[in-house]
């Protein structure tokens, strides 16, 4: 399979990194995963955090803050 479903619900990330990415604002909270815009989410400040070739980019100079 590829394409956006190549890997399920996981963006190409290995499960087990995905269960102890965070947001890398002071506040460390867990991401969530939008399948549909290729992106990380923090759901305590909203930036979204885009998703590479299966590879997360967790800078905050390369995040996009979601609207409410």
């Amino acid at each position: 399979m590829s394409g956006p479903a190549a890997g399920g619900g996981t963006l190409g990330i290995d499960p087990e990194l995905l269960a102890i990415l965070a947001c890398p604002d002071t506040h460390h909270t867990p991401l969530t995963v939008d399948v549909e815009a290729s992106e990380l989410v923090c759901p305590t400040c909203s930036r979204a955090f885009p998703v590479r070739d299966g590879i997360p980019v967790l800078l905050l100079d390369e995040a996009r803050q979601r609207s409410s």
